[in-house]
């Protein structure tokens, strides 16, 4: 008997294996997946700017490192004693103003690199509900804490949301005509915005996102990848969920990696996420009895596998 539906997931004719480069843009969840990429040691770039909800935002930051638009000080504000930039996350701000110019600038060339190297690009929309502010009449990726009254809450329509992600593909065709794109509405629940506000947030993301992914223009790789589908039907439970009852807990992560690899990871790699697994378990054994002859003979076999996969796949680093 079944107690529950499942989410049917069609396997990728363009799996991930240990030579791909993952590039990872956009809300947390990208980040909770960029986590298990690390774990496993694929080669992986996550979030330069920092987490990024909206799909115009991710347009913009795109646009900027596709044609090389460094940062200039007319694109940085003081205030709290920080600077900080209207397009990127807070995580990024800085008591210097150079110093945030240039981190700004060596993620924008440093990306640029990535994404002409990266055989896949997972981009995760958070929202369609975004802040402008009042002053430029631009879009911002983050408020940094500025007063309220300095912008206005818009909901994005489909429409445009669509063209944004459209124009999203095709500046990443720009620098990379091959790459492989995986995109996926983020699972997390922005209540802030209210409950039925959420749906019709993520409704609009749904939307704009299966328009492109029919339209498949010019042999587009475009995939789906269903991760706010599987926490609300097959982990339609609060037990899968933070104390927040917002964002999806380790358990929740776990269960969402495991659909994900099963479908989007190359089998031949199984193996090896296997053996890193058991690298990464015995890196977080902790022995009673450090100076013990058994912990040290334990510790010459861990380093020895190390260094057996190191000599196969030579970027894996622990």
């Amino acid at each position: 008997m079944q107690f529950r539906t499942q989410i049917p997931i069609s396997k990728t004719n363009n799996p991930i294996d240990y030579n791909s480069k993952v590039v990872s843009f956009g809300s947390c969840f990208a980040e909770n997946m960029a986590e298990k990429f690390d774990y496993f040691k694929f080669q992986n770039t996550t979030n330069p700017f920092g987490i990024i909800f909206n799909a115009v935002s991710i347009e913009k930051l795109f646009s900027r490192v596709v044609k090389e638009e460094f940062y200039t000080e007319k694109d940085v504000f003081f205030y709290n004693e920080r600077w900080h930039c209207y397009e990127v996350h807070s995580d990024l701000s800085n008591s210097d103003r150079q110093e945030l110019l240039e981190t700004l600038n060596k993620a924008i060339s440093e990306t640029n690199k990535q994404l002409q190297e990266a055989t896949h690009i997972i981009i995760t929309y958070g929202t369609s509900w975004i802040y402008r502010n009042l002053e430029s009449d631009e879009i911002v990726a983050n408020c940094h804490k500025v007063p309220q009254k300095q912008f206005s809450k818009e909901l994005l329509s489909v429409d445009i949301i669509e063209k944004s992600i459209q124009n999203t593909i095709e500046l990443i065709q720009v620098l990379n005509p091959d790459i492989n794109f995986i995109f996926t509405v983020s699972p997390v629940r922005h209540i802030k915005d209210g409950f039925a506000e959420n749906q019709l947030s993520k409704s609009h993301l749904f939307a704009a996102v299966h328009y492109n992914l029919q339209s498949k223009i010019n042999n587009l790789k475009l995939e789906y990848f269903p991760s706010y589908e599987i926490m609300m039907d097959e982990l339609r439970d609060y037990r899968f969920y933070t104390e927040d009852m917002l964002h999806p807990n380790q358990v929740a992560i776990d269960y969402i990696w495991h659909k994900f690899s099963e479908n989007y990871i190359a089998e031949n790699s199984i193996p090896t996420m296997q053996e890193i697994e058991e690298i990464q378990k015995s890196l977080r054994h902790r022995s009673f009895n450090p100076e013990s002859e058994q912990h040290q003979k334990f510790l010459a076999k861990l380093q020895q596998k190390i260094n057996l996969l190191g000599e196969k796949l030579p970027h894996i680093k622990f």
